[in-house]
């Protein structure tokens, strides 16, 4: 599910949807066009291609967990191991200090059942270093041992409680695919219950509605050279477990916007998932939300984590949202 492995690998290259238009419609680089062509080389695609495959996936995760533990993070970082709630959670700073930073928390991708991999560490370390900021990483658990049920409160009341020792500090959540779909989901809970929001909400490629039912979205699929419909569906359905797919913790989408953080959202036309990000900022501004939304022609799943101009640009974006 995750493609974020893949980009280890691509450091090497150096709403309606008929009414959604990418921004000014610029075509892709150069360098982004080759490096669509790499990922439909690899076998990242085929892992989706059917529930079986999937399920294969997890039982082999399940016999030989993957590491949390940072890698990547670059110079003038250090990294905090903590528990929180039962869970592992990391602390990035700067080593020079972090007395009055900000603070990020980061909600890795992976379809909920990949853990955080070495590209999402780069990301950490780059907020950490060039936007001076405290990175808050917790370690979730995957499914299908843990569901939304159980995921989405806990993360909730993790952002709650970084919130209140915050202080007057910023603080923004930014999350990718599945960790964006984990991030709207605990800002509604958070709504929901009258507790404060973060200042921001940065959602790249979100993972909004685990349905994956919209009829264009077989001709998109066709497209995307990372994901496939039958390995979305069923991780959706490992993560749900005992609730409906379309319940708001499994599906953003489906919950109120009212009163939530404004948000920034990346999202490219050739991920499946875009148009649900195009719902997803209409709904917003519907709502009264405020809304970047930075959709990008011909750009895939997480293109703002990847190693193009597009991605380069997203994450300069990015960094100066949350310094």
């Amino acid at each position: 599910m995750s493609v974020a492995k893949m980009l280890s690998i691509g450091r090497l290259c150096e709403c309606n949807v008929s009414r959604a238009k990418p921004a000014n419609d610029p075509a892709p680089s150069l360098q982004s066009r080759v490096f669509n062509l790499l990922l439909g080389l690899l076998s990242y695609k085929v892992q989706l291609a059917s529930a079986e495959a999937v399920q294969a996936h997890v039982q082999k995760l399940a016999l030989a967990p993957a590491s949390h533990e940072p890698t990547g993070l670059g110079r003038g970082v250090e990294a905090t191991l903590t528990k929180m709630g039962g869970w592992p959670v990391y602390y990035t700073a700067p080593s020079s200090g972090h007395e009055g930073c900000n603070h990020v928390m980061f909600l890795h991708g992976g379809g909920y059942i990949n853990e955080i991999v070495p590209a999402h560490w780069r990301f950490v370390g780059q907020m950490t270093r060039k936007a001076g900021v405290v990175c808050v990483v917790p370690i979730y658990p995957l499914a299908p041992r843990a569901t939304a049920e159980d995921v989405v409160p806990a993360t909730a009341e993790l952002l709650r409680m970084l919130l209140e020792d915050a202080g007057s500090a910023k603080v923004t959540v930014v999350g990718n695919s599945a960790g964006a779909g984990l991030a709207l989901a605990a800002c509604q809970w958070l709504r929901d219950r009258g507790h404060r929001q973060p200042s921001r909400l940065i959602l790249i490629s979100p993972a909004a509605d685990a349905s994956i039912s919209r009829p264009e979205q077989v001709e998109i699929a066709a497209r995307d050279p990372i994901q496939d419909i039958p390995g979305i569906i069923e991780a959706g359905r490992l993560y749900a477990g005992e609730l409906d797919i379309g319940h708001p913790f499994v599906s953003p989408l489906n919950g109120a916007f009212r009163s939530l953080a404004p948000m920034t959202i990346f999202s490219g036309t050739r991920d499946l998932l875009f148009p649900d990000s195009v719902d997803l900022a209409e709904r917003a501004r519907a709502a009264g939300v405020p809304v970047e939304l930075h959709l990008l022609r011909d750009q895939p799943h997480n293109y703002a984590l990847m190693p193009t101009p597009e991605g380069r640009q997203a994450r300069a974006n990015i960094l100066r949202a949350v310094a």
